[in-house]
């Protein structure tokens, strides 16, 4: 069970100013969905987190009688095109945008994909496809199969929330684009078979979403507090150690503010609960990247295992919350931040 004991590594830094608060949010993941099954169980789950990769081992076993022949499904984030705002999205050009991949027993499966477009809620996927709009909101394909529209379809699909008009000047006079609003959401699925009184071994890997804004939002005049740093006690269990770290940081500063940017990590944990019983072993390890970042999050005995991570286990695991992981990156490293940091932009 994850309890809120927080594990924080701390290192101090000379200042540097301050950049702009501009943000860009992550996208919870997780793990696979199964179609539940009281003879298949979760023998164990070996979960490893980084900002790069995240890879889940599973192990299963059908402790029934009869083989169980089942879908198992890999639920995308939903994404939405935007307006100012932007989710971190580590691919933007095409529908496998975590690069997810899959292999059972050493072998690479093939899942198939199934995608459906909703705008206010109702579902827009044939009207697009219709309309040869891709259903993949972002990319130059979408932006020319919307310019090729007829005025009156733009007109209509504006109306309906599919469509955001938006207007600007790139220094050769105004111009007028359409956005697409409408949510994606995207699942990978496929058909496995566990044969009665056989452990099967299912490995998924994926890269994350990760979000990031280019300050530290829980400081005030150089002080952890304020209503961010309160959930941040909760979100990612942020304890005095952690909190220490940074406000000895900002202290350095004339302005003072921390020189690090915060990144966060969301990982769906609960659908490791759709099982026929409680995962049997659980091992969680969280790799911070680099020994100059600081890292907080939720768990109960968190050990530190090498340079840059951490590790929980735990066994008969039954996930009650979902995991949030807060790294804090020196803006010395901002170069080597995700491209679109802060922008709307593609």
């Amino acid at each position: 069970m994850l309890r809120e004991i927080a594990f924080g590594a701390a290192l101090g830094l000379a200042a540097t100013p301050a950049l702009a608060n501009d943000t860009m949010a992550q996208l919870g993941t997780g793990g696979l969905v199964f179609v539940r099954s009281d003879a298949v169980s979760m023998d164990s789950e070996d979960l490893f987190i980084s900002a790069d990769e995240i890879r889940v081992a599973y192990a299963f076993t059908n402790t029934g009688k009869d083989d169980v022949d089942s879908v198992v499904a890999f639920p995308m984030p939903d994404i939405t095109g935007h307006i100012d705002d932007m989710a971190a999205i580590p691919d933007d050009t095409k529908d496998n945008f975590l690069d997810f991949s899959v292999e059972t027993e050493g072998k690479a499966v093939a899942p198939k994909l199934e995608q459906r477009a909703f705008s206010a809620e109702l579902d827009v996927t044939d009207l697009l496809r219709a309309n040869g709009v891709p259903l993949f909101p972002y990319g130059e394909p979408v932006a020319d199969a919307i310019a090729k529209l007829p005025q009156a379809t733009r007109d209509d699909w504006v109306a309906r929330g599919i469509l955001y008009p938006e207007e600007y000047d790139d220094g050769s006079g105004w111009k007028k684009v359409w956005t697409p609003v409408w949510r994606l959401k995207s699942t990978y699925w496929w058909r496995m078979s566990f044969p009665a009184g056989r452990q099967i071994h299912v490995t998924h890997r994926y890269k994350p979403s990760v979000g990031a804004t280019v300050a530290t939002t829980f400081l005030e005049d150089g002080k952890a507090r304020g209503e961010t740093y309160e959930l941040y006690k909760t979100k990612y269990c942020v304890d005095a150690s952690f909190t220490r770290a940074v406000e000895a940081a900002a202290a350095k500063s004339p302005d003072r503010y921390a020189p690090y940017y915060e990144t966060w990590i969301s990982y769906i944990l609960k659908t490791g609960g759709n099982w026929a019983s409680n995962i049997g072993k659980f091992r969680l390890t969280i790799d911070k990247g680099s020994p100059k970042n600081l890292v907080s999050f939720c768990g109960t005995g968190v050990k530190k295992v090498g340079p840059t991570t951490f590790e929980m286990t735990a066994e008969d695991f039954y996930p009650e919350r979902d995991l949030d992981i807060l790294i804090l990156k020196p803006t010395e490293a901002i170069d080597s931040a995700p491209a679109k940091l802060g922008g709307s932009g593609k």
